[in-house]
């Protein structure tokens, strides 16, 4: 008989890490995340989830009051570890990893996740925490890119530590990954405000980053949550209007990052954000899809 380890989820945002675990075959305790926004977005999808989801802080949060688990996870917010934080100068990293570190020191389960930016190697201290616990194997793999299930560049460091020695197998390139063009919506409905037509013209310092549906190797640049602020950074090349160009849509977005089409976003702006701070589903499937081994 197959076991399937059951799984805490924190930082867990609209549930792409969860919805790729559920789908390698492990089974959801809960997920917590302090965004209303994300935890009503999981509400929003009881065909997939039928789990607790809390919208509360890790911060106020004892170990010994979560469920029992056999994995836990940790997608904790990636914003002061990533490369662009330096041209703002706030990169700084932040005490949140202390507040899952205390979650897995305490609970020790049989393996735990974190998932972040490869810039997060740059921080020592958090590294030491995450890869040094007392009785753990752990396996780094950074980078690992989106792009290989998904048409979307995405690289992200994956840490697995488990109580028993456990060769992890990295990923490999999916047989076949869609298409830019085989990712766009027949009949898209998208807002072209006119910040957008500013950058298009040449109004910013930067112009927007371009895809070309009608090139077969095009790939996206990686999704971000900001896009729900300025959607002139990411645009499409197309027929659609007199500009030549155009966002993705909210549903187009998802696709990038290997939401289904029943999986419901919210028709707003603020979807973006949701969609931007997720894992990419196929990536917390092939993490699922190792522990899988590991337990069996």
């Amino acid at each position: 008989m197959i076991y399937k380890p059951t799984v805490n989820g924190f930082f867990s945002g609209a549930g792409g890490m969860e919805l790729g675990l559920q789908q390698a075959g492990l089974i959801l305790n809960q997920s917590l995340d302090l965004d209303s926004e994300a935890t009503d977005c999981m509400k929003l999808n009881p065909h997939y989830f039928n789990h607790i989801v809390l919208n509360e802080d890790i911060k106020d949060k004892t170990v010994l009051s979560q469920p029992d688990c056999d994995v836990i996870v940790g997608t904790y917010p990636c914003t002061k570890y990533s490369a662009i934080a330096d041209i703002h100068g706030t990169r700084t990293g932040d005490d949140l990893f202390l507040h899952f570190f205390r979650q897995v020191a305490i609970k020790q389960p049989a393996a735990y996740v974190v998932e972040n930016v490869p810039g997060m190697k740059k921080f020592q201290v958090v590294m030491e925490a995450m890869t040094k616990l007392p009785d753990y194997y752990v396996n780094v793999f950074c980078p690992v890119d989106a792009s290989n299930w998904l048409p979307q560049k995405r690289k992200r460091l994956i840490l697995v530590g488990t109580r028993k020695p456990f060769f992890m197998q990295a990923p490999s390139q999916a047989p076949r990954r869609p298409r830019i063009k085989e990712i766009l919506e027949k009949n898209p409905v998208y807002e072209m405000p006119d910040y957008v037509l500013k950058r298009i013209n040449g109004g910013y310092r930067d112009k927007p980053i371009i895809v070309d549906p009608e090139d077969v190797n095009a790939i996206a640049p990686t999704c971000v949550a900001h896009y729900s602020k300025d959607l002139g950074t990411r645009m499409l090349r197309t027929k659609d209007n007199e500009h030549g160009l155009r966002p993705f849509t909210i549903r187009e977005y998802a696709r990038l990052q290997g939401f289904p089409d029943d999986f419901v976003f919210p028709d707003k702006r603020s979807s973006y954000r949701l969609i931007g701070n997720a894992v990419a589903v196929q990536m917390g499937e092939w993490v699922g899809g190792q522990l899988m081994n590991y337990f069996n």
